[in-house]
């Protein structure tokens, strides 16, 4: 795909496209080859699925020995799957504009979003953040879905906080938007759960990356800490999530 991602396309027999939402992860199985012996299965977003049925996509980033694994998959290999598994983003049909923002490997996770919003007539507008424009996916993210499109770079100082917050509400002060949707960064989800404060009327919901074991809810190694109205409980991202009100989701803990 690009230096920093790479590029994964499974067929199988199944519906895949027709069961798979999103916002939606499948657990992977990686491959074991001479110098890696991953273990547990990894939780990937999906990136897209079809036009045939049974197929689905996904991108990565080589960061350990299990993506270092499914590097090494070639043409007519084959992979063992589970999913679709976790809900979904809310994408309500009277919206009528909607604001993503994300950054390096979740801007994969928020491609599949763009392309319902785009179906179903809604206005997108889009912040995409990288280390630099190399590393930006810009069509690879907007896969021809017609979008207001702002990039922001941490090589020119657009990416930091302060830039990307001024941004964010002058948009929202120049248009009114639905939704505010985001992955991929914990900074930029305290940024918004900040900025939301001051637009009570605008949704916001993050889709949450964590390391997890079975993804079904069972081993309880993703849960967070949430506030829903109060009331802070314990929630798992595998099972309640991965997407959750970008408001619920409390500051003070490392999730990702």
């Amino acid at each position: 795909m690009n230096d920093r991602y790479k590029y994964l396309r499974l067929s199988a027999q199944s519906d895949l496209a027709g069961a798979t939402r999103p916002g939606q992860f499948y657990q992977l199985k990686c491959p074991v080859t001479d110098t890696q012996q991953p273990f547990l299965l990894r939780p990937m977003s999906v990136y897209g699925v079809g036009p045939e049925p049974g197929t689905i996509e996904f991108l990565y980033n080589v960061t350990g020995v299990g993506t270092l694994a499914m590097s090494s998959l070639g043409v007519g290999d084959f992979m063992e799957i589970v999913g679709p598994l976790g809900n979904t983003f809310v994408l309500e049909p009277q919206f009528k504009r909607i604001l993503v923002l994300a950054r390096g490997v979740g801007l994969a996770t928020m491609a599949p979003l763009l392309q319902y919003a785009a179906g179903a007539g809604i206005e997108i507008t889009a912040i995409m953040s990288a280390r630099e424009p190399k590393d930006l996916m810009r069509d690879e993210f907007l896969r021809g879905v017609p979008a207001q499109v702002h990039c922001v770079y941490d090589s020119d100082g657009t990416s930091s906080v302060e830039a990307v917050e001024a941004l964010v509400r002058r948009l929202l002060d120049e248009n009114p938007h639905d939704v505010v949707y985001t992955c991929g960064s914990h900074r930029l989800l305290m940024l918004l759960q900040r900025v939301l404060q001051d637009y009570p009327q605008t949704r916001g919901e993050v889709a949450m990356e964590q390391r997890m074991a079975c993804g079904m809810g069972v081993c309880l190694s993703c849960v967070r800490m949430f506030d829903i109205e109060g009331d802070k409980q314990f929630l798992r991202v595998c099972r309640e999530g991965p997407v959750f009100s970008i408001r619920d989701v409390v500051g003070e803990v490392e999730f990702g």
